[in-house]
């Protein structure tokens, strides 16, 4: 079983920046996909950022040039640098990882099958 564990949320200046990490343990051989997602109160659970076993980074298109996904594959941590965050990127952000996805949908939440409980981001107006 895989277990992930969210860490780096919190409440940040608007065009201020967070770093969020994820760090997967237990039986992890396998799980290459990771990705993170986000969910806004009464909306659905959205994409942010995905990576691939190849190493091809997927990103949504209002993540583009304001975040980076890298990981560590020796510590098991993905993480996410968001910068010049705005009020509509606050959400609860989740880590999510599986072992076998298509590559045309490492953004969809249906693909994914371990997730971790989510660290808040805040952006007040």
């Amino acid at each position: 079983e895989v277990h992930l564990a969210e860490s780096g949320g919190g409440s940040v200046q608007v065009g201020g920046s967070l770093r969020l990490s994820c760090v997967a343990t237990g039986y992890t051989y396998g799980f290459k996909f990771m990705a993170w997602f986000r969910q806004s109160p009464g909306k659905e659970r959205e994409g942010v950022a995905a990576f691939d076993p190849s190493g091809a980074i997927t990103y949504a298109d209002f993540a583009k040039g304001r975040f980076a996904l890298s990981i560590n594959n020796d510590k098991n941590t993905l993480t996410l640098q968001m910068n010049d965050l705005q009020p509509e990127d606050t959400g609860m952000y989740f880590c999510a990882a599986d072992a076998l996805i298509h590559s045309w949908s490492v953004l969809s939440r249906h693909e994914y099958s371990h997730w971790g409980e989510g660290t808040q981001v805040t952006v007040p107006q």
